[in-house]
């Protein structure tokens, strides 16, 4: 069934007690007429037209588009007055799939969709499995509605050509995609009489699914609760990594290693990347903004690879994180970061692999007065910020060389451009490299605000790299930054804590930081290690407020975030929506705070 096996003799699994007939099968009314086919041996146009509750005409149609597949055959008698004919095909057989019920206990069960295709998911914990089991139970077609959608595929494809340009143009294949899918919807009505209108537009997005995406993956990437998607060669069960149970082991399997490579090379065309035996290493993005790592054998000896990073499609902000279910960080620090960006101070935030580093680039950076000019540079874009910003914000992403090593815009390109732009706020993805490290720093000493992330596991290690070759950064310029924020990743528990917030503090002879907030592993708590010093000073240097007035300031910040967490305002755009209102007329927010009104005024606003 295109990329997914549901059964492979060459692992062996687990003994099954019983097989049975896969669940989520899909038949239309080609299959009935497929069915009576089988059945009958040899029928009539007229007859079968009876049977079905349709016409003769549509008989014939929906006959053609099977003998098409080499499925049926349709007779035409020499003589005109007799009715032609349907029988099945010689040498075409039927084979009832199925699909391995193992021994297994049931942890969660959940329901999935990507354009109206829907599938189950169950995650199994089986003992002799070292990680749990994904199960996805995608929907079944049956062998004729199979092969009409194959014939109705190649129809539209030929109605609807797509130039060289359109595939590289990530609006045009959107639009083309709507135009697909429409078309589809239409065809598959005429073709298909008298279906109903969800199993008409599931069709539709199987066809999509097919001709525009990655086939049965869509539906696997829709899975909010994923984070990775790996394809580690066709001998390998697909790998997942599930927010809530870490890496998992699918029940799928890629069809082959030649499979893995066209969805490489696909994914590459759409973002003007290419994937060869020359270049067998590749970094991209879907239209999604999901990013891509791809390799091809032998540079990956184990066979042709992609690992997609899925982004959350509502992405986290600073009110998820004070959310005591995820409890990334504590109201307090949520506080003095809200207040750092409102003050336009400098902010690193570092950690290592997967510990939520952008995330948080993401929550506070939503933070941002919606008066702001925003550029931000990435690799691959990433960064999601609320419609109030959307105004003024400049997203750049860098571009790989082509095949003759030509084209290139490197990081340090769009750094060095974004100066030219007047940018209020500057967002740097990461920091890995000289050149990017010294554009970045001369931007924050001539008065922008600089967001950044960088790989460290502690505060120790970002100065050290920062101070030490490659990067090598004068001390001098180091003073520039602000505030630096660790995250850290739990992987036996699977959960993210900010590990420590520091200030950077300038010294004649050394850099050195003050340790504000660390977190205690061991009470799962955040506490206040020291009171800031660098940062009251330049808040009282540069807006003038006493260290009483911050405190307030605080406080009010701190009673505005436990507001919005008791109202449920979480997503990206009610939050923005807030700080757009609170940096206008900041005494509506905390007035409403104080008073715990019910947001409706929000809600209101947040509505397009």
């Amino acid at each position: 069934m295109g990329l997914l096996n549901k059964t492979k003799k060459r692992k062996p699994g687990i003994k099954s007690k019983k097989e049975i007939p896969k669940k989520n099968s899909v038949q239309t009314i080609v299959d009935r007429l497929l069915e009576i086919v089988k059945r009958k041996k040899d029928i009539k146009f007229s007859q079968l037209a009876k049977e079905l509750k349709i016409d003769s005409k549509t008989v014939e149609r929906l006959a053609k588009k099977l003998s098409k597949q080499n499925i049926v055959k349709i007779i035409y008698p020499i003589n005109v007055l007799q009715e032609p004919r349907v029988s099945i095909e010689k040498g075409e057989k039927f084979v009832e799939k199925k699909y391995l019920l193992k021994d297994k206990k049931l942890l969660e069960s959940y329901t999935i969709t990507a354009d109206f295709v829907k599938a189950k998911v169950n995650i199994w914990d089986i003992p002799e499995k070292d990680v749990p089991v994904y199960e996805v139970i995608m929907p079944e077609l049956e062998p004729a509605t199979k092969a009409l959608l194959n014939n109705l595929m190649n129809d539209l494809a030929q109605k609807i050509p797509i130039a060289v340009e359109d595939i590289t143009d990530p609006r045009k294949i959107v639009e083309l995609r709507k135009i697909f899918f429409e078309k589809a919807l239409q065809t598959i009505k005429t073709e298909l009489p008298n279906s109903e209108e969800q199993q008409i537009k599931m069709l539709a997005g199987i066809m999509l699914h097919k001709m525009y995406g990655l086939g049965e993956m869509e539906v696997i990437l829709s899975d909010n609760l994923l984070e990775e998607v790996a394809l580690n060669g066709a001998n390998q069960p697909i790998s997942l990594y599930h927010k809530k149970y870490g890496w998992l082991e699918s029940t799928e399997y890629p069809k082959s290693e030649e499979e893995i490579y066209n969805f490489a090379s696909q994914i590459g065309r759409k973002v003007n990347r290419e994937i060869t035996s020359l270049n067998p290493i590749m970094d991209a993005h879907l239209l999604t903004g999901d990013r891509v790592a791809a390799t091809l054998f032998p540079i990956s000896t184990a066979g042709n690879t992609i690992t997609i990073r899925r982004f959350a499609r509502n992405p986290w902000t600073i009110v998820h994180f004070i959310d005591p279910k995820i409890n990334c960080f504590s109201i307090e620090i949520a506080a003095f970061l809200w207040m750092a960006v409102q003050y336009e101070l400098n902010i690193m935030v570092a950690g290592g692999t997967a510990s939520g580093k952008t995330s948080v680039l993401n929550a506070i950076t939503s933070l941002t007065p919606a008066t702001q000019r925003i550029i931000s540079i990435e690799d691959t874009r990433e960064i999601t910020l609320p419609d109030s910003l959307l105004r003024n914000w400049i997203p750049l992403t860098s571009r790989n060389p082509n095949p003759e090593g030509k084209g290139a815009v490197t990081m340090l390109d769009l750094m060095v451009a974004s100066l030219r732009m007047r940018p209020d706020r500057m967002i740097v993805g990461e920091v890995r490299r000289r050149r990017q490290a010294e554009a970045m720093f001369e931007a924050m000493h001539t008065g922008h605000a600089v967001y950044c992330t960088m790989h460290a596991d502690t505060i120790a290690q970002v100065l050290r790299r920062l101070i030490e070759p490659p990067i090598k950064i004068p001390k001098a310029e180091i003073e520039a930054l602000h505030l630096v924020l660790v995250q850290y990743r739990d992987r036996r528990k699977g959960v993210r804590r900010t590990l420590e917030l520091a200030e950077v503090l300038s010294g004649e002879d050394k850099l050195d930081v003050n340790y504000i907030y660390r977190w205690r592993p061991t009470s799962d708590s955040f506490e206040k290690a020291n009171d800031s010093i660098r940062i009251m000073e330049e808040l009282n240097l540069h807006t003038g407020m006493t260290p009483k007035e911050i405190d307030k300031d605080l406080k009010e910040k701190q009673i505005i975030l436990q507001w919005m967490l008791k109202n449920n305002i979480k997503d990206v755009n009610p939050v923005g929506q807030i700080m757009r209102i609170y940096y206008k007329t900041p005494d509506v927010i905390i007035n409403a705070a104080k008073q715990n009104k019910k947001p409706d005024f929000v809600k209101k606003g947040n509505k397009k």
